[in-house]
């Protein structure tokens, strides 16, 4: 405290410290522009993580050099220049002040990082602490002392540990097997957080006190686990699921316990009486209302629990071996081309195999002509590419057009886009760093990249032939995280949304999110409360729950504001429930309207509910398409969040969309924009401030996609529309929880699963149990893909009208499934797709229906180019057995059944003696089919000659029909 003071009297103000990301000889490299007197080394943390410190004007510079080098260099809130020559100024007072600490030896060993070696304490006076501020901290060195002598466990005692990373960077480059960890966190000083921070020790090998020490005194009681290492099989029994017991619970339900419930619900005294043999009703009219309010609340409350889910991620033992092999190209902004660690990541490539291509595209040709050209001329003699990993979502910087969108989602778009233009079928893997979080220690830092996350959960459902997945790097990617990236690369199965971080590879699972204990308290809203998009269907709905639940003032949003068909009924509405409503006309993604707006009022809560639709498949995106969804939903989050921060919050919501979390054929702009509001919920959250963002399924009743053509394809994909109040209920859940990101939606499993798996297998789903036991129960729930050579040896036995019509009963099977028919009666094979009302979206899925069942890789306008079942069939049959296969094929299967028939010939030598003379016949005329002359005559010899039975023995023997 007294060395604080000195610091504040004698050096704030005078100067700064930067950290940066390189080696500490690469730091005092860069730092001889400047000379020790501006600018020093003040810490050495890790391998890469140093922090300097010194004159502002310098460490500008320093910060600006570092930039135009690509490397990362931030700023530390402080200002003041520790471990510098500026704290010389100060040496007088400090030896003064501290003249009075006596040290001591203590007793437990100390490694100093000032003199890098073992202390007892007795040396650590006033001379000590201030070389301590004066000298570089040499942390770096004294963990590598640690280690060599055997050191295993570092746990940084502090109110938020800063430095476990670099400490673990530093154990990772020793080679040592090591742990590091902190015991509280930044916004977590409680005991649940250090309990957890225990329990994280514990599994990783360090001996916890939990008895004696952590437990003592609480009554808490211990459990032995078991003694063998955990396989990720499933010994313990299932908590079952709120919908699996309800049902269960109608089931077994006696029909006079069915019948006195439904009175209870309806509030019928006189049927109640008489069940229970009442006299009268007396007794029941004051208790019946709260035993039937209690009663639907409960109904309602297992019904929400059951629409409850979260993601997590789930660490991966199995991974291939980091080896490729064939052509990979690395397509790549300019920005990056000449980063270290994308050097590194190509050379990594080229030693475990790969051949390596680099396509490094310039600022001004992320588009869709700019890749297709570049792609065209880069791989134009490539036959066929192994594969495609992406960098382009690292750029972050916004499109020339479009200032709120990034360059790297158009970019990875216009690639997708020039894939297919160029027909190259290898599968693209795009990279992102940063861009989700993988525990609650972690916030992404990616946000601009996580738009490509939604977008490639579309692209896995819409080009599931071409796509590989997405795979999100740690921030800073040494050669331990290259190797895993690649071993991705080589082979992940059916996992294509994964993590690389130190610690392994974590693939992401959707997981039920049951609420557990109720809160001590429900959330309220007070004061003012701005809801965007509150003159529309789902806004509308908020603000009557926040009238209801007793908001002063709501504040609600459009973009006609007043004008909004049916505003002045719901003002009046809202109003008569006692609540003050201004609606005004303001554009949120406008960040000058929505200041002017916000400069006059205080808010203590904002609902961000505001969005638009504009549906179409990838290959149909344009940066404009993009824009239009990504405006009201992005760039208002972020307009709200820079508007309000300084603000007292006590609610901050953003209604996302199940098809960011999942992914939705034809949403890719959609899904782009609600990853956004996942990803900016959590990186608020780790800002301390609140944040809640909901990812919705289907409202029922009123919304986007409540009814129509939207609705009815969603109906039919096992998504049926949730009732408004329920949805507002689980949205009074999630405040109440503190959820900072959830999933609320209405999923038929039984129905969904087979769907979201039929054209590309998917491990999102494997930890739901409703998934397994559909996959279970049936096993059309999670089809293998098949490579159609079933389909060609069943064809090829075949005679040519049985084949067509296998095929055109193929086509119309998948495409009655894609309209929702139950049968395949509906679909006509010479009727018209565009009459069966197939627009891009089914379309799309009957394409990709049928690449699974053929083992195909069929273009995307394939229902465009054969625009009827009987002429796609025609293109399948030409693709699956080409013209010579067809006809050998035939003709073996029409000897097949000769043979079959000659077996019931009668064995009279006359008949036989006949039925071999025309044999002999067709098989002379058959022989002149061009053929050696010598064997042609040797055959021809031999039949001219040969008995009934020998002509039968030759076609056993030759013709292998026998």
């Amino acid at each position: 405290a007294l060395r604080s003071r000195a610091i504040a009297g004698g050096l704030a103000g005078r100067g700064g410290m930067v950290s940066v990301a390189l080696p500490v000889e690469a730091v005092r490299e860069r730092l001889t522009v400047w000379g020790e007197e501006r600018i020093s080394v003040a810490a050495v943390n890790g391998p890469s993580s140093v922090v300097v410190s010194g004159e502002p004007a310098a460490l500008e510079e320093l910060i600006a050099s570092c930039e135009a080098d690509g490397v990362r260099a931030r700023r530390v809130p402080v200002d003041y220049a520790s471990h510098s020559a500026q704290v010389e100024s100060i040496r007088t007072e400090l030896l003064d002040v501290l003249r009075e600490v006596t040290p001591r030896a203590g007793r437990v060993p100390l490694l100093s990082t000032v003199t890098g070696e073992l202390i007892d304490g007795s040396g650590m006076d006033a001379e000590y602490w201030y070389t301590n501020l004066r000298t570089t901290v040499r942390l770096q060195e004294a963990v590598e002392a640690l280690l060599a002598d055997g050191y295993g466990t570092f746990v940084e005692v502090s109110p938020h540990p800063v430095l476990v990373m670099a400490v673990q960077e530093g154990i990772e480059q020793s080679g040592r097997e090591a742990a590091a960890f902190g015991t509280l966190r930044r916004n977590e000083g409680g005991a649940r957080r250090l309990l957890a921070s225990f329990a994280e020790a514990w599994v990783r090998g360090v001996a916890v006190d939990w008895q004696a020490a952590v437990f003592a005194g609480t009554g808490t009681p211990l459990v032995d686990l078991p003694t063998y290492a955990f396989q990720r099989r499933r010994y313990w029994p299932e908590a079952a699921h709120a919908e699996d017991l309800a049902a269960e619970r109608a089931a077994v339900l006696d029909p006079a316990e069915a019948e006195f419930w439904a009175a209870v619900e309806s509030e019928d005294l006189a049927s109640l009486a008489d069940s229970l043999a009442l006299a009268d009703d007396a007794p029941l009219s004051a208790v019946l209302p709260a035993l039937s309010s209690w009663r639907r609340q409960r109904r309602e409350q297992s019904t929400v629990d059951g629409w409850r889910y979260r993601i997590t991620w789930q660490p991966m033992a199995d991974l291939p071996a980091p080896v490729l092999s064939g052509t990979w190209a690395v397509v790549l902004p300019e920005r990056l081309a000449e980063e270290d660690w994308v050097a590194q990541l190509t050379r990594t490539l080229g030693q475990r195999g790969a051949e390596v291509r680099k396509l490094v595209v310039p600022a001004g040709d992320l588009d869709r002509s700019g890749l297709d050209e570049l792609v065209r001329k880069q791989l134009d003699d490539v036959v066929a590419p192994a594969g495609v990993l992406s960098l382009l979502a690292l750029e972050e910087e916004p499109h020339p057009d479009h200032p709120g969108l990034p360059s790297g989602l158009t970019g990875t778009v216009a690639l997708l886009q020039a894939l297919g233009e160029a027909a190259f079928e290898a599968r693209l893997w795009c990279a992102t760093r940063g861009a989700v979080a993988v525990s609650r220690g972690e916030r992404p830092t990616g946000l601009a990249q996580s738009l490509v996350w939604g977008l490639g959960r579309v692209a896995a459902q819409e080009q599931p032939q071409r796509w590989g997945g997405l795979v999100d790097l740690p921030e800073q990617v040494d050669e331990r995280g290259l190797d895993r990236l690649v071993a991705v690369l080589a082979g992940a199965g059916i996992e294509d949304q994964l993590a690389v971080r130190p610690s392994g590879v974590f693939a992401r699972r959707l997981v039920h999110a049951p609420s557990g204990l109720a809160p001590a308290e429900s959330w309220r809203p007070s004061g003012t409360v701005l809801v965007t998009g509150g003159t529309g269907a789902l806004g509308a709905h908020v603000a009557r729950w926040l009238a209801r639940s007793g908001a002063e003032h709501l504040l609600l949003t459009s973009r006609r504001g007043p004008d909004a068909e049916g505003a002045d009924e719901l003002r009046e509405e809202l109003t008569a429930l006692g609540t003050a409503v201004t609606i005004a006309s303001c554009d949120a993604a406008d960040r000058e309207a929505l200041a002017e707006l916000l400069a006059s009022v205080e808010v203590s809560a904002v609902f961000h509910t505001a969005g638009v639709l504009d549906d179409g498949v990838l290959d149909q995106l344009t940066s404009d398409r993009i824009a239009t969804v990504c405006r009201p939903k992005v760039d208002a989050a972020l307009n709200l969040h820079e508007l309000t921060r300084h603000q007292k919050l006590d609610a901050f919501v953003l209604f996302s969309g199940i098809a960011g979390t999942l992914g939705d054929p034809g949403q890719g702009n959609y899904a782009a924009a609600n990853a956004f509001l996942d990803a900016f919920a959590e990186h608020r959250r780790a800002e301390g401030l609140p944040a809640t963002s909901v990812a919705w399924g289907r409202w029922g009743e009123s919304g986007m996609a409540a009814d129509g053509v939207i609705g009815d394809r969603l109906d039919r994909a096992g998504l049926p529309g949730m009732a408004p109040e329920s949805a507002i209920a689980a949205l009074q859940q999630a405040l109440d929880l503190g959820d900072t990101v959830i999933a609320v939606a209405d999923i038929v499993w039984e129905r969904f699963a087979p769907g979201f798996t039929a054209v590309r297998a998917s491990a999102l789903l494997d930890e739901l149990p409703a998934v397994r036991r559909a996959a279970a129960s049936t096993e059309a729930a999670a089809p293998a893909a098949s490579d159609g050579s079933d389909l060609r040896q069943r064809l090829a036995g075949m005679a040519e009208l049985e084949r067509e019509q296998t095929l055109v009963d193929l086509v119309r099977t998948h495409a009655a499934a894609a309209l929702g028919h139950p049968t395949m009666d509906e679909v006509g094979a010479g009727r018209a797709f565009k009459e069966l009302g197939l627009d891009s979206l089914t379309a799309l899925e009957l394409r990709n229906r049928l690449g699974a069942a053929t083992g195909l890789r069929l273009p995307a306008t394939l229902v465009f180019d054969f625009p009827t079942p009987a002429a796609l069939a025609a293109r399948l049959r030409a693709d699956l057995l080409p013209a010579g296969d067809q006809q050998g094929a035939a003709s073996f299967a029409d000897l097949d059944r000769l043979e079959a028939a000659l077996s019931t010939v009668a064995e009279d030598e006359d008949t036989r003696a006949d039925v071999a003379a025309r044999l002999q016949a067709l098989l002379a005329r058959w022989s002149g089919a061009p053929r050696e002359a010598a064997v042609e005559a040797e055959v021809a010899g031999k039949l001219q000659s040969a008995s009934a039975d020998e002509v039968f023995a030759f076609i056993d023997q030759e013709l292998g029909l026998s």
